[in-house]
């Protein structure tokens, strides 16, 4: 098993349109794909606000896969367009990190 984190720049103008989007409709598109979203935070830092989240995958391959997947939904394409006319860009910088545990993690 690997996790998955991700960190995206959110707005604070638009960050609940952002919220909504990931919670609504996101979270349950992924679910059809396979992710496995283990939490979800917001953090503030001095120049930007995060959304942070953690996956777990079995293995890269299904990470990798699961992803292209979900890029290319149909449903998925629809409610970013439609969320992006009505509230704007919900996200700037994307970080993605795959993340493999120590021999030594608990």
């Amino acid at each position: 098993m690997i996790e998955q984190l991700r960190i995206y720049e959110i707005f604070e103008g638009n960050k609940a349109a952002f919220h909504d989007r990931f919670r609504d409709h996101a979270a349950r598109i992924m679910k059809r794909y396979g992710f496995d979203i283990a939490a979800m935070w917001e953090a503030k830092g001095e120049s930007r606000t995060e959304f942070v989240y953690v996956l777990r995958w079995p293995s890269e391959q299904a990470m990798r896969e699961s992803w292209a997947q979900f890029m290319q939904d149909a449903e998925w394409s629809q409610i970013k367009d439609r969320t992006a006319a009505e509230h704007g860009r919900l996200v700037g910088a994307i970080e993605d990190r795959a993340l493999r545990r120590t021999s030594y993690s608990p």
